[in-house]
C-alpha cells in the first residue's frame, strides 16, 4: 500500500532494493588474501589444514576468529550520576 504520489509496490521496491543492497555490501567484505598462516596469528596455536584450504590466506583460528566475530557486549560501567539513594547517603 502507497500513500501519497508514490505508486502500489513502491515500499516492497524499496525494501527489496534495500536487501540488495545489505547483500552486496557483505558479499564485498574483504576476505584474507595472501599466504595461510600455519599458526593463528593471536595465540599461536595450529591452524588446522582443511581451514587453511578452505580460506585461503586465514591468519586466526576457529576460536580466535569466533571471539573477533562475536558481537561487541557493552559492559555496565560506573553510575556516575547515581541514585537517588545514593545521593541521600
Amino acid at each position: 500500500m502507497a500513500g501519497g504520489w508514490a505508486r502500489d509496490g513502491a515500499v516492497s521496491e524499496q525494501i527489496e532494493d534495500s536487501i540488495q543492497d545489505e547483500l552486496s555490501r557483505m558479499k564485498a567484505r574483504a576476505r584474507p588474501v595472501g599466504e595461510s598462516l600455519t599458526h593463528c596469528a593471536e595465540c599461536d596455536e595450529p591452524i588446522p589444514e582443511a581451514r587453511r584450504a578452505a580460506l585461503p590466506g586465514v591468519k586466526l583460528c576457529i576460536d580466535c576468529q569466533q571471539e573477533r566475530d562475536a558481537p561487541y557486549k557493552h559492559r555496565g560501567g560506573i553510575n556516575r550520576r547515581g541514585s537517588k539513594d545514593s545521593q541521600l547517603k
